[in-house]
């Protein structure tokens, strides 16, 4: 499965992680809409034995304790959880 996109403004590139029941990843996914901005999602719980794999050895080197919603951005910050004010200033 691949990434899903949503299109927007180019604020860099944004990568979710997120779980497709998980109330604070669709929290983050609605404030990067409403916001506007260009972003990638993955709902890991959605993805195949062999996608979850590639997934989990991405989101070790963000957070290791493998939580949602992880949020990566131009694959150099990383934002664990829904932090609204952070996500905020992160896509100005």
């Amino acid at each position: 499965m691949a990434m899903k996109h949503v299109e927007g403004k180019n604020k860099g590139n944004i990568v979710v992680y997120a779980l497709s029941t998980c109330p604070w990843c669709q929290k983050t996914k609605k404030l990067l809409s409403e916001l506007g901005v260009d972003y990638y999602f993955e709902d890991v719980d959605l993805a195949s034995p062999e996608d979850r794999k590639r997934i989990s050895a991405a989101l070790n080197k963000w957070n290791p304790q493998n939580s949602f919603p992880t949020i990566v951005i131009d694959n150099a910050r990383c934002i664990i959880g829904f932090k609204e004010q952070d996500i905020r200033e992160a896509v100005k």
